[in-house]
């Protein structure tokens, strides 16, 4: 395992950072945080960590000078200088994926033109002249973080985005001109709100200096987005591939070997992209999924390459510590039932009046007595609000008398039905007449007219505060 993942150690890294990955893994994981640290104004669901009055083990501890937990619905769990402006280096080729998957004609080749080919930096070894298959030329940009691939990508696309317009489309700068103003309306599109490209691989010094920047949530936002593309994904989630170009009128296969190294690492593990500059620093934005949805994981400006990886790390072992799963059934009374052709013993959830009856309820349970919900702790305890049905007539086990609300900081995180647990019957006609005299002489008493609905299900904390706050 350590030979394999120094070989995919960003390339042109020194015999100092080699042996700092080394000693890291070494360990079986990532090196710990050198620099990491909690701040104070980190956000946690919105509130800062002073302000949730939480304890330093509560919290992600990170070197990144920007960071951000979200999961695909776009619920945020943490943030650090979210909104901050900043450099992303190749991050920034996740929009060029995105462009070029959403707006490439069906069937497109790229051709390495001799600019592309010598682009520097990050390379995929992409020669010019060399002929590939657009979904080829994405894992060359993706996986090996190719600015040769990014180059040709925008040229080659950007070309058809002007022949489509009826423009000129000679000039391969121009090409990647009208690439990259397509990469920044997708931005806007998606609702990437702080974000700026001004080119397709990320460089930002020398020929490429200008104002290209984003945030971690405009990159989580783009990440978020890209995913939902399977040829991306698939892309993003692999240690190692191989293309096929066409070299000097034959097929030449190329190896490549990604750049993110939790790849296979790390439980979940499934992309997506790395990135690096002087002037971004050491970046990533990571996804896990370990079945129950994508998580991603964006660390700004780390101090360097094994740190971006300790800090996503830290993030997601944070993330997963704190969700759990919530038993939606909490009573310590049972009922024998048989609820949807289930027998069995059914938690007792409550006593649901019945209009018919002055004194009779009928015992009601939820059709599923393991019903969950994943919950994030941190996030406070879970609350329910009942509300009954009028409950008349006859009465079957499994029919619906009542729901069930259950809610964390105000918001609803689950609903369910509760349904009678035993038959009742209505009453019959001469019951029926003394039930109308009952209620005649109980209105002058202020006596009730029907049993009182009782709820026994209770909610139990997730979290004691008075813990949770302890230094």
């Amino acid at each position: 395992m350590l030979t394999t993942m120094l070989s995919r150690a960003r390339k042109g890294a020194g015999l100092v950072l080699a042996c700092a990955l080394a000693a890291s893994l070494s360990l079986g994981s990532f090196a710990l945080p050198a620099y990491a640290e909690v701040r104070k104004a980190d956000l946690i669901m919105g509130q800062s960590v002073e302000e949730r009055g939480l304890s330093v083990s509560s919290a992600p501890s990170i070197d990144a000078t920007y960071a951000m937990v979200v999961d695909a619905d776009g619920a945020v769990y943490f943030e650090r200088d979210a909104d901050t402006e900043a450099k992303i280096a190749s991050i920034t080729k996740v929009m060029t994926a995105i462009v070029a998957l959403d707006e490439a004609q069906e069937g497109t080749t790229v051709t390495v033109s001799a600019t592309a080919a010598s682009v520097g930096e990050s390379s995929a070894e992409l020669l010019e002249g060399d002929v590939l298959s657009l979904p080829d030329a994405i894992k060359a940009l993706l996986v090996m973080s190719g600015n040769d691939a990014a180059e040709a990508i925008a040229e080659t696309v950007g070309a058809q985005l002007l022949q489509a317009q009826g423009q000129d489309a000679s000039d391969p700068a121009v090409c990647v001109e009208a690439f990259v103003a397509a990469m920044n309306d997708k931005a806007a599109e998606i609702g990437m709100e702080h974000s700026l490209f001004c080119n397709p691989h990320g460089l930002d010094d020398g020929e490429y200096t200008g104002d290209h920047h984003s945030t971690a949530r405009d990159v989580a936002t783009m990440v978020s987005y890209a995913m939902r593309n399977q040829t991306f994904r698939d892309s993003v989630d692999t240690p190692t591939d191989t293309i096929t170009v066409q070299r000097d009128g034959a097929e030449a296969t190329l190896e490549l070997e990604s750049t993110d190294l939790m790849l296979g690492e790390y439980e979940g593990a499934c992309g997506v992209k790395t990135g690096f500059t002087d002037a971004a620093g050491n970046c990533f934005a990571g996804a896990v999924n370990r079945g129950a949805g994508d998580v991603y994981a964006i660390v700004l400006n780390s101090t360097d390459e094994v740190q971006r990886f300790t800090d996503t790390e830290a993030l997601f072992d944070w993330y997963f510590e704190h969700c759990v799963t919530y038993q939606l059934a909490h009573a310590s009374q049972t009922v024998s039932t048989t609820i949807n052709g289930k027998a069995g013993e059914y938690p007792l959830i409550a006593d649901v009046a019945l209009a018919d009856w002055v004194d009779k309820t009928v015992p009601a349970t939820i059709a599923d007595p393991s019903a969950s919900v994943d919950v994030f702790d941190l996030d406070g305890n879970v609350s329910q609000e009942v509300s009954y049905e009028t409950v008349t007539g006859n009465v079957h086990a499994g029919d619906k008398v009542g729901t069930l609300t259950f809610k964390q900081r105000n918001e609803v995180i689950a609903t369910v039905d509760l349904v009678a647990a035993q038959d009742a019957t209505a009453p019959g006609f001469f019951e029926g007449i003394g039930i109308w005299w009952d209620r005649f002489f109980r209105s002058f008493s202020g006596a009730p007219a029907q049993a009182e609905s009782v709820l026994y299900n209770d909610t139990p904390l997730i979290v004691d505060k008075t813990t949770v706050s302890a230094s």
